[in-house]
């Protein structure tokens, strides 16, 4: 089938599915039918979509986006590639099919747009030619491309792919016995021998290292121009005549042992040499390129073995390679940095539970263009979004966020907002969601100020109390926000009262708020955060004393597990992949350098005593909570055995305790639609045993 034919009846299907997705009629699921209800159902969650990875042509007219869904039948999500007029507000599939597509990226002209897909088989990139309609992949590559960038010209693709290593003199030192035709052997044992050896999501991982590529945008051959045992990272940055790119890298021989540390650097094409931008304390990432090509700005942050870091804004002239501070005494931490023109940039970060874009002058003045980025995460309400810019216009797409829906896509110019999809209308529009209102309180701790949301059960009852559940985000060093989540309105939906708060640690609020939990999580501190907000809701008189829950994944886990060790007024918990005994977390766990170096005094032999009473583990002697522990058993982060000594340590003291293990699952836990389910309803059935009339 050429290139043009599938195109169109790509764009046939899609449109009629995009129609009737827009017709104010339930959409149909896999078995044809959405419930009739007025409440969030646990399969309403597969019919949930959400925009992510928006990129809006040079000139502003289109955007181009990926557009996530849930499979029922797969259990995945399908990411397909989508287009937005800006003008008109047509909206058309680029390729919505069998396949996944991903990291979008416009041509300097706006004519051509890659992208990434496995429709050959395997990931490799791809180029649409937008006023033609034809599509061609570009790379033969045998490992994933990713990092898109485009040369200045338009000639060339530069990506980041994964090179193996090959065998160490000891792998291949060893012996062995050839395998007689047909016989059935047990695996091969895996020789690791790589300081960094892990990853979540990943498991033990090959010996690879990101490598950067260039190859011709009309198809060609990938020429690698970085090599050497290291780890180098995008975005990838091209000089303005094309002769070299800039990216970001650590390349000291103990790299692997220093989880704050990368230079900017620069490989000139010609013959694959480097040259050093800078050489800070600390990281230097995120370069972008001025108008003119004369400028670079990028972000930097420091080196100090502390859990958190405000990521600050740098410009270097780039023919005397002068540098200095665009932005460097703002207490929020900036994401995302892209050059508008010369004279200006924008830029990402998180304020009070929510994303803001802004608009930066060269003297450092910020001015904010939107401030409801975010919702493209699903089943939490966590404060993630992206935005990109128009180079030509200094128009912004970005995924657009709000309390009753995820993300959307949205365009920002001149001062006027517009929304140009509707992606979940077929479904949360004839779902009667819990009303999300905000609170602020002070800490009985201390006096800290808190600043949380709490859901509303459906058809809630003025005067009525309600039982309530605090749910805990991970981290700690994470935010949530007023944002839509699966789980829970899911909660919501079956009569609970949701309370999640950003207590001392989480992000968004400044360095000293994050600070605040240093050497102190968890502990007595974010616990008396929690609490004083459910004591909030009693004194309100919206939740019943009586029936109290509490619930936490990751961070939210640990702290949901130490909680329990401190206090008997839960009627039940629910710790999601919680950590349980310091020890034995770092010293198993991918994060192990990064976190002992940054999160504790010393190694775990040289000042066990502080480990010790940070672990959930040290007052399980206390607890009398009946405990709910969910867990993928493939975890690298909070591996299995933490939830497994909790569960054994409880089972001994006769708590009333169940142990869920997730096959096949890590970290993230409910990376999978039906997983998102098995989480929610679980918890639910074990809240319900234990709540009283």
């Amino acid at each position: 089938m050429n290139a043009k034919l599938f195109f169109s009846l790509s764009l046939l299907a899609s449109s009629m599915a995009s129609a009737s997705a827009l017709a104010q009629e339930p959409a149909a699921t896999a078995d044809h039918t959405v419930a009739v209800t007025s409440k969030l159902q646990a399969e309403d969650i597969f019919a949930l979509e959400f925009a992510n990875d928006v990129q809006i042509s040079p000139d502003g007219r289109y955007v181009a986006y990926v557009r996530n869904s849930f499979d029922i039948m797969t259990d995945g999500t399908r990411r397909s590639l989508w287009l937005v007029d800006t003008q008109s507000g047509q909206h058309t599939p680029l390729f919505a099919d069998e396949h996944s597509y991903g990291n979008p990226s416009w041509s300097p002209d706006g004519k051509r747009l890659a992208f990434t897909s496995n429709r050959s088989g395997r990931n490799q990139i791809h180029v649409f030619w937008v006023e033609e309609q034809r599509t061609a992949a570009v790379t033969e590559v045998q490992q994933t491309p990713s990092q898109l960038a485009w040369s200045r010209d338009g000639k060339q693709l530069a990506f980041m792919m994964a090179v193996p290593e090959p065998k160490s003199d000891f792998a291949k030192s060893v012996k062995s016995v050839k395998k007689p035709e047909k016989a059935e052997w047990g695996k091969a044992p895996i020789v690791v021998e790589r300081t960094l050896y892990q990853r979540d999501g990943r498991g033990v991982m090959p010996s690879s290292y990101s490598q950067i590529f260039v190859v011709p945008s009309e198809g060609g051959s990938a020429r690698q121009v970085t090599t050497g045992p290291f780890q180098h990272r995008g975005p990838l940055t091209w000089l303005a005549d094309n002769s070299a790119i800039v990216f970001s890298a650590n390349r000291n021989t103990d790299w692997e042992y220093q989880s704050r540390e990368s230079d900017l650097w620069q490989v000139s094409l010609a013959d694959n040499s480097l040259t050093q931008l800078t050489d800070w304390p600390g990281d230097e990432y995120a370069s972008t390129l001025s108008a003119d090509g004369a400028q670079l700005a990028f972000l930097h942050g420091s080196n100090a073995a502390e859990p958190y870091r405000n990521a600050s804004l740098h410009r270097m002239v780039l023919s005397s390679g002068a540098v200095e501070a665009i932005v460097d005494d703002f207490d929020r931490s900036l994401e995302s940095p892209q050059w508008v023109g010369s004279d200006q940039l924008t830029v990402q970060y998180a304020d009070r539970g929510r994303i803001k874009v802004a608009d930066v002058s060269l003297a450092g003045e910020l001015s904010t263009r939107v401030s409801d980025v975010g919702g493209i995460y699903a089943s939490r309400p966590y404060t993630m979004g992206m935005y990109s810019v128009a180079a030509n216009t200094g128009a912004i797409a970005y995924t657009q966020a709000s309390a009753y829906d995820l993300a959307n896509v949205a365009v920002q110019h001149e001062g006027a907002a517009r929304t140009l999809t509707g992606l979940n209308d077929d479904v949360l529009a004839y779902r009667d969601l819990g009303e999300v209102r905000e609170i602020n309180y002070t800490s009985s701790f201390d006096g800290t100020e808190i600043q949380g949301w709490y859901i509303l059960p459906p058809g809630y009852e003025k005067g009525k109390r309600y039982p309530t559940m605090v749910e805990i985000h991970g981290g700690p060093h994470l935010s949530y926000g007023p944002f839509f989540a699966a789980e829970h309105q899911r909660y919501a939906a079956e009569g609970y009262v949701v309370l999640y708060v950003n207590y001392r640690g989480s992000t968004s609020y400044g360095k000293d708020f994050a600070m605040l939990l240093d050497g102190h999580y968890s502990s007595e501190r974010d616990f008396a955060d929690h609490m004083s907000g459910i004591d909030q809701l009693i004194e309100m008189g919206i939740a019943d004393p009586n029936n109290l829950f509490i619930a936490g994944g990751s961070a939210g886990g640990i702290a949901t597990a130490y909680a329990v060790g401190l206090t008997d007024r839960f009627n039940a918990a629910a710790a999601t992949n919680p950590v349980i005994n310091w020890v034995s977390k770092t010293l198993t766990a991918d994060s192990s350098i990064g976190q002992i170096q940054n999160q504790f005094p010393a190694m775990p032999w040289d000042d066990l005593a502080h480990y010790w009473k940070r672990s959930p583990l040290s007052l399980v002697g206390n607890v009398t909570t009946p405990t709910l522990l969910f867990t993928g058993e493939k975890d690298r982060r909070t591996p299995m055995a933490e939830t497994e000594q909790f569960y054994q340590a409880l089972q001994l003291q006769k708590v009333p305790t169940v142990m869920v293990r997730v096959p096949d699952a890590y970290h993230g836990v409910t990376a999978k639609p039906s997983r998102i389910v098995a989480k929610i309803e679980h918890t639910l059935a074990w809240f319900k045993r234990y709540q009283k009339d």
